[in-house]
């Protein structure tokens, strides 16, 4: 049985204890943390947390791999982890930052801003070093990212690693996801919430629901001014996005497919679709909604959705493609992530989108053709600009950036840096004709590797001195620590969302479970509805928070170190 001490202890002759020495602890640790990240107490699970447990529990037991390796898969994983997460928020990115989306923004980074604050001042009441302070805040926001990059701001700095950040983090983490819930239900029993209320609320489309969601709806022309008109002419004259679809009159017209020159005359019925935000006053100036069923008016027209999967289309303009005047039918929404967009003609179209068709039968399936509509393209996979992006992202994050104030200079690292070139590129790529879109599985695939890869690194690193830190230094104590930076910020933003911006109850505990980066969070609060609210909130304010928070925790160790 020699043979399997020295798989699990490391063959003393070779470099890390040998390959499959490390990647065998590498493998157990991962494996048996992604089982028991399968238990729930009350709905509640750790999920891949439980990775870093084992891999801690290993350490402490001394079954580990070589120092420089643990490093080099530890950076390699987190890279991994926020590129993926990068091109999965970016196309959504900037958009978050419109009306609605602003004011959600705010009420985030004011509670990112809040939990800093709230280390600061843990930091020089208790003593506790900055190290530890760091990683017990991003525990306490469930935050693995900034986890990341303060281990790196510290190596930057002192040329070794801090495994106490570790320690802090593994500590203050269990409460900061069952406190941040606790929060979530405190806060409907301050309120008072009337949970059918809001629900109901939530589904008509209140705050920032509207910017992100687009609903069809019938209107009878009354506005005697529009009559004569050409769609073309009036679209400038109300200044909201919306698409004319389909438009039945009394001078014949059933259901006909509408476009650019199509002529409006009064008591015309057309579905126009547009977003919840735009169609009252879109309403107001046509005429009034009534009801009327399209489908029964006219059988010849159907309805399809499509998937952009040709390269050459990526990155054109619903109006270069000319899909009315050329094939006969009418693009009436596109989704992305989704989320339906308003297919307005500047809107630019993606690898990945799907667009809903409306025309007849032989018109879509020309549109089908042109439009590809093929998911064994999509399931290609992109690996330039997984790639490519990740050296971008390298570089970037090593360029030193100084500010007054901080004695070192500022790196992004190789969790900022990654992170900001995936939202560029995902973002702004299509315009310059570069594919990068990556399929759900595709891009759940690379995150989770990365994860749970740097989870097992972290927990293999610092379990050597977990039981004693826990034990003979009061580590116990970090976890009070650790629920101040949870529920702290949480309590203070969710009452300012609540009675200052009159936030919906749903989209709050979104927003609220967005701004710690808390995916249990998440879960229980999509459980407590059946409308989407939560998870709409949530990924409007994700993107920002996560660069938020992997920044504040390099600059709290900068500064405070």
């Amino acid at each position: 049985m020699e043979f399997i001490s020295d798989l699990m202890a490391g063959y003393p002759n070779l470099w890390s204890g040998g390959v499959a020495h490390s990647v065998l602890i590498l493998a157990l640790v991962i494996s048996i943390g992604i089982v028991l990240g399968k238990i729930r107490v009350y709905g509640v699970s750790l999920g891949v947390t439980w990775i870093l447990f084992v891999g801690i529990f290993f350490g402490h037991f001394h079954l580990n791999i070589d120092e420089n390796l643990l490093h080099f898969l530890k950076e390699f994983g987190l890279i991994l982890f926020v590129y993926s997460i990068g091109l999965q928020v970016g196309p959504g990115f900037f958009s978050a930052f419109k009306e609605g989306g602003l004011n959600l923004n705010i009420l985030a980074s004011g509670t990112v801003l809040l939990s800093v604050v709230t280390t600061i001042v843990l930091h020089f009441t208790t003593g506790i070093p900055i190290t530890t302070m760091v990683g017990i805040m991003s525990g306490a926001v469930t935050n693995t990212p900034g986890l990341g990059a303060a281990q790196q701001a510290v190596s930057d700095v002192t040329g070794a690693d801090a495994p106490e950040i570790a320690l802090g983090y593994a500590v203050a983490y269990p409460l900061g996801v069952v406190g941040c819930i606790l929060t979530l239900l405190g806060l409907r029993y301050i309120f008072r919430v009337d949970l059918k209320r809001e629900e109901r609320e939530a589904e008509n489309g209140n705050g920032h629901q509207q910017e992100l969601t687009v609903r069809p709806v019938t209107i009878e022309i009354h506005n005697e001014a529009v009559d004569g008109k050409r769609i073309r002419d009036i679209l400038p004259l109300i200044n909201r996005r919306f698409v004319i679809s389909r438009i039945a009159g009394e001078d014949g017209r059933h259901g006909e497919l509408a476009g650019p020159d199509t002529e409006l005359h009064l008591n015309d019925r057309v579905l126009v679709i547009s977003s919840p935000a735009d169609i009252e006053a879109i309403k107001v100036f046509f005429g009034r909604e009534v009801d009327m069923s399209w489908e029964e008016d006219d059988a010849q027209l159907i309805s399809r959705r499509i998937l952009i999967t040709k390269p050459g289309l990526n990155g054109k303009t619903l109006a270069q493609l000319r899909i009315r005047s050329n094939l006969g039918a009418t693009v009436t929404r596109v989704n992305r992530a989704g989320v339906d967009l308003v297919a307005s003609p500047q809107l630019r179209i993606q690898m990945g989108d799907r667009v809903t068709i409306v025309g007849s039968e032989l018109a879509v399936s020309h549109v089908e053709r042109v439009l590809g509509n093929s998911m064994k393209r999509l399931n290609h996979p992109n690996l330039l600009p997984i790639f490519f992006g990740i050296a971008l992202g390298c570089v970037l994050g090593s360029i030193p950036f100084a500010f007054p104030g901080i004695p070192q200079p500022v790196k992004l690292g190789l969790a900022g840096g990654p992170l900001i070139v995936s939202i560029l590129i995902s973002r702004f790529g299509p315009t310059y004709k570069l594919i990068t879109y990556t399929t759900m599985s595709a891009n759940l695939m690379i995150r989770e590797i990365g994860i749970a890869l740097f989870l097992a690194c972290v927990g293999l690193g610092a379990g050597e001195g977990f039981m004693e830190t826990i034990v003979g230094q009061r580590g116990y104590v970090w976890i009070g620590y650790g629920a101040l930076i949870t529920l702290v910020p949480l309590l203070v933003m969710g009452v300012v969302g609540r009675l200052w911006l009159k936030l919906n109850y749903y989209t709050l505990i979104g927003v609220l479970s967005g701004a710690t980066t808390n995916p249990p969070a998440l879960a229980f609060s999509s459980e407590q509805t059946s409308c989407d609210a939560p998870a709409v909130g949530y990924a409007t304010v994700y993107p920002l928070t996560m660069f938020l928070r992997v920044l504040a925790a390099q600059i709290l160790v900068l500064c405070f170190l």
